[in-house]
């Protein structure tokens, strides 16, 4: 491979995400989609979510692969604090919706202590600008923090850094709940 292309390559995998499209302000769509906590099936509904608080809404490539493995096992390990400040956290994916029972349950991933959603046909992700640009029909890796009048106050889009979405969506939960811009 020449140099050049090489350059490119590597600018083109280290260059700054893009900004998602839902930008604060915007009004959250509304959707239900089937979900497992802890291997049991129900269906989530954002509108019923929503009037219990905030919701940490973030979007992941697909179950069982190392960086959603990765960003899983962060939010599990950080459920209590987003408890603490009234927030529902809901991973929603368009890949590998067949794993989604286990992986939920999988004490190196979700360990039962958040849900995961299943978007099949990427509906979901599409709504919410959230594609994966390398594996078409997949969702990207976008979060989202939502306040219950449905208005989205933080957005973070950035396949390859999985655990800057639990740090900074917490951080922005905090900063909504205090009253702090």
């Amino acid at each position: 491979m020449k140099p050049t292309l090489l350059a490119l390559l590597f600018a083109g995998l280290t260059a700054a995400p893009a900004e998602a499209a839902l930008a604060p302000g915007a009004t959250a769509p509304e959707f239900t989609a089937p979900a497992f906590l802890a291997g049991k099936p129900f269906s989530f509904d954002l509108d019923a979510a929503l009037r219990k608080g905030p919701v940490v809404l973030y979007f992941f490539p697909a179950a069982h692969t190392s960086g959603c493995n990765l960003e899983a096992h962060l939010f599990a390990q950080a459920a209590d604090d987003f408890k603490a400040e009234g927030a529902t956290v809901i991973g929603v994916t368009a890949g590998n919706v067949d794993q989604l029972a286990a992986f939920s349950a999988e004490t190196e991933h979700c360990s039962g202590r958040f849900p995961v959603a299943a978007d099949p046909d990427a509906r979901i992700g599409k709504l919410y600008d959230s594609s994966l640009a390398m594996r078409p029909g997949w969702t990207g890796r976008t979060s989202y923090v939502i306040t219950p009048d449905h208005k989205v106050i933080f957005a973070f889009d950035n396949v390859f850094d999985p655990a800057k979405h639990v740090s900074l969506t917490l951080n922005a939960v905090k900063a909504w709940r205090s009253g702090k811009p």
